[in-house]
């Protein structure tokens, strides 16, 4: 109980509540911009936050994240265009909400379940992260280089439709993840004689190109020269049913079991989350045929579900050092900028930090039921009217200069387009991202755990796999490899 109440105390500051306001606020304006994305916009900010208290920054990054998921369903349903990957389900019945007058109705229904959402997300994180920390205490170097190895595999198979792509791109995050001056011999590797590289590729910089400039370049190809026009956008305000909000009670905690418990899986997604919770909701109605043609279940599952991704992704990531998605990974990168190592120790070392990035996610959760109400969603409702031209170079300038102050390099800006370019392209033959940054992540420490557990067993290999942990955790990533291969086996078989 201290650990909450001291926690509690350090974000009730000025710095913090306002960064969190203010970032929800960016966040749900960010989510209403097609094209736009939290990983995105995180990826930006993080090269700003290296003169802020922890606390502020990660109270940004909690804001811009629920806020943004939430955001995303109001291009779902005003335009049938996901403001996020998330927000595919809510296009399903959002939209023909929209085009029979409930636009306004869809809004607020969307509002409320990723507040809900979100809500129990982080009441998960701050229940089960505590505990799986203590757990972990027991791991040593042979335990992390599995749980390396593991986080990894899983991110690999379970991101993107084909497997192998998926630890293709871990691989490349391996490769880059080995450059610069290796921490325990201090031989320079693959750094060409080149004395920038010595210091390895700055992670910030490859994420902003990564994840930052392929949305600018698939933006500038549509070449959008003019918005939705105002009669476009009238919200017209329709009252509920009877009863019509008591029946989605079902839906919101069904779909918040399934957002959470997707969220704890590495590479799983909100996605995923949001089409589990919408075929749930389906299935468990009287009216299934009534999906698609605009049934408020369907926003009603489809958002809670992928709001309460959000919190629960970060379990796995404080807790074990393996971030659930892509955003847990840039949590993490935040972490790192600030001199603070992710994984159990956090929560012994940095317990008012933890805690409070606990209580973050919650305070912006419960914000999106305020920023989000009638007036807010048709302010943000209108940012549909900006033309995507005027977008195109606003962000770049936005990545340049936040590349550029984080070591005042001009390589940097270099580096920066090469892995924007080169994700672009992969984006197009299917090849996920978010393994590479796991592998750039999650290299570095399956290497040196490994050679540390070497050390100590005195080149005794087989100390990684007798130990009990180690090999629950082996066997735990045989399995998450030979899963996607099986089940291929077995498909081909039926076809047959």
């Amino acid at each position: 109980m201290d650990f909450f109440v001291t926690s509690l105390s350090g974000i009730m500051a000025i710095g913090p509540i306002l960064a969190m306001v203010g970032s929800t606020l960016l966040g749900v304006l960010i989510g209403a911009l097609p094209g736009l994305n939290p990983v995105m916009a995180i990826a930006l900010l993080l090269p700003l936050t290296y003169s802020m208290d922890p606390l502020v920054a990660l109270g940004m990054v909690a804001g811009i994240y629920n806020g943004s998921m939430y955001g995303g369903a109001i291009p779902a349903i005003l335009l049938r265009i996901p403001g996020t990957p998330a927000s595919i389900a809510t296009t399903f019945d959002g939209f023909p909400m929209a085009e029979r007058g409930e636009a306004a109705k869809a809004l607020k229904i969307a509002c409320w379940s990723s507040a809900i959402g979100g809500i129990v997300s982080a009441i998960a994180l701050m229940t089960v992260g505590p505990l799986l920390a203590r757990v972990t205490l027991l791991f040593g170097p042979a335990e992390y280089f599995w749980i390396a190895i593991f986080g990894m595999a899983s991110v690999g198979v379970m991101v993107g439709t084909d497997a192998v792509k998926g630890i293709l791109a871990a691989v490349i995050g391996l490769l880059i993840g080995t450059m610069g001056i290796d921490s325990l011999s201090g031989q320079a590797r693959y750094t060409f004689d080149q004395t920038w590289l010595l210091g390895g590729l700055d992670l910030i910089v490859v994420l902003v190109g990564l994840y930052a400039l392929p949305p600018v370049l698939q933006l500038a190809e549509k070449c959008d020269l003019k918005g939705l026009s105002a009669a476009q956008l009238r919200l017209l305000a329709v009252p509920f049913k009877p009863g019509e909000i008591r029946s989605m009670f079902g839906t919101w905690f069904r779909s918040s079991m399934i957002g959470v418990s997707v969220g704890i899986l590495p590479g799983a997604g909100g996605n995923i989350a949001a089409f589990l919770s919408y075929n749930a909701a389906k299935n468990a109605s009287d009216d299934p045929d009534s999906f698609g043609k605009g049934n408020p279940q369907g926003i009603a599952a489809a958002e809670c579900g992928n709001n309460a991704d959000n919190a629960a992704s970060m379990i796995p990531a404080l807790s074990l050092g393996i971030p659930g998605n892509v955003v847990a990974a840039l949590v993490l990168s935040a972490l790192t900028i600030h001199g603070l190592q992710p994984g159990p120790r956090l929560f012994h070392s940095n317990p008012e930090l933890v805690g409070g990035f606990m209580f973050e996610m919650l305070l912006t959760s419960i914000l999106i039921f305020l920023v989000g109400g009638a007036a807010a969603t048709r302010v943000f409702a209108q940012i549909q009217r900006l033309p995507g031209v005027l977008l195109v170079p606003s962000i770049l300038i936005l990545m340049c200069v936040g590349v550029y102050v984080i070591n005042g390099r001009p390589v940097d800006l270099w580096v920066m387009f090469a892995a924007g370019v080169a994700g672009y392209f992969l984006e197009k033959v299917n090849v996920p991202l978010a393994p590479i940054i796991l592998g750039m992540i999650l290299g570095p420490m399956a290497e040196q755990s490994v050679r540390r557990a070497l050390l100590i067993s005195r080149g005794d290999a087989s100390e990684l796999i007798t130990r009990p942990i180690s090999a629950v955790l082996a066997l735990a990533t045989l399995g998450m490899i030979l899963w996607p291969i099986i089940k291929a086996l077995r498909a081909k078989r039926a076809k047959a």
